[in-house]
């Protein structure tokens, strides 16, 4: 009898090792998650990343098409090529988004950072999706202009791809879905939050604003803050803010979407993060010096029946006023975001 009771005991550890290491394998079998630190002083992020958890080769297969020059219909552009990194991933110098074949856009190219607390895209907020933010601008005939099932097909007959994609979703099969996922959890990676000024209000030892930095930081609040709220420089809203119409463009702004003359003019309110390393500046590019928007705001707003009240007046700025604020500004700019090795650009073979 205690000979039966051993073995049955025995059987059932032996089992019981079984399921445990069958498990473990199991869990080798997923890809491995990669883990995102948000920074503290920031609101909740509104991406649901339950839907699309990060992963280590979701982000890696993210990255690797974002420089991927062969995504555009001839071959020549990539998301990097207009996404700069070291222009806050925006297009350093170009007033206006280009692409294949020479084509030219109506408007600048956007910075990309922050983007998980976003709830819409563009400057007129026509991607309400994070997930299918790069669908605009892979098929847009003025900038990568390819065609998704070509596009599929292609990449289904590349070796590389058809690895990445199985290490990153458990398959070879690649799909839009898929894809858009992918860049996804690549583009949830570029957060800004390591800038001077987030030293200062995380009290770290040692960071203190300059004298002039301070100063521009109580001009901010006293003028700009309405507009582009702390922490993340934007409050996310469409304004118009005077800026006077270009016939030659004929960009209507957010009506374009809404179809509303509410909405004439009014554009996506940027981010000030970085913006010293972003020019140029506004919606299509015109001002590629940040004291031209000082100029603009002090004296060359022009009301329509659209323009914002908060600017309607004019932002009066004196000559030390933006002095001082370009120096606040400058403490905007994150270095370790510009020169963060894991969002640079990788070599396609």
């Amino acid at each position: 009898m205690n000979h039966r009771v051993i073995y049955i005991v025995g059987a059932f550890c032996l089992l019981l090792v079984l399921v445990q290491a069958g498990t473990k394998k199991r869990a080798v079998k997923g890809p491995e998650p990669f883990l995102l630190q948000l920074p503290a002083h920031f609101p909740r992020p509104v991406y649901d990343f339950t839907r699309n958890p990060l992963t280590k080769p979701g982000v890696a297969l993210g990255r690797f098409m974002f420089y991927d020059y062969r995504l555009s219909q001839d071959s020549t552009v990539s998301c990097g090529f207009c996404h700069q990194q070291f222009a806050a991933f925006g297009h350093f110098d170009h007033a206006l988004a280009h692409g294949v074949a020479g084509q030219q856009g109506i408007r600048s190219v956007p910075v990309l950072f922050n983007m998980i607390w976003q709830k819409a895209f563009m400057w007129d907020g026509g991607v309400n999706h994070l997930e299918i933010q790069a669908l605009t601008p892979l098929t847009d005939h003025n900038e990568m202009a390819v065609d998704l099932k070509e596009l599929m097909q292609k990449m289904q007959t590349d070796p590389k791809y058809r690895a990445m994609f199985k290490a990153a979703f458990g398959t070879e099969e690649i799909t839009s879905e898929r894809m858009f996922k992918a860049f996804t959890q690549f583009v949830a990676t570029m957060v800004s939050a390591g800038s001077k000024y987030d030293s200062v209000m995380l009290k770290l030892p040692g960071v203190a604003f300059t004298a002039e930095e301070n100063a521009g930081y109580t001009v901010f609040q006293e003028k700009c803050a309405a507009c582009h709220k702390e922490p993340l420089f934007t409050d996310l809203t469409y304004r118009s803010n005077g800026l006077p119409y270009l016939a030659a463009l004929n960009d209507v702004g957010r009506m374009k979407i809404t179809g509303s003359t509410d909405d004439n003019l009014r554009f996506k309110v940027p981010s000030l993060r970085n913006i010293l390393k972003s020019a140029p500046y506004m919606h299509d590019g015109r001002f590629f010096d940040i004291f031209q928007v000082f100029d603009f705001y002090d004296h060359g707003v022009k009301v329509t029946p659209t323009t914002d009240p908060l600017v309607k007046q004019g932002i009066r700025l004196s000559d030390q006023e933006k002095r001082q604020l370009y120096f606040f500004l400058n403490t905007l700019t994150d270095y370790s975001f510009l020169g963060n090795a894991s969002l640079s650009e990788v070599r396609i073979e």
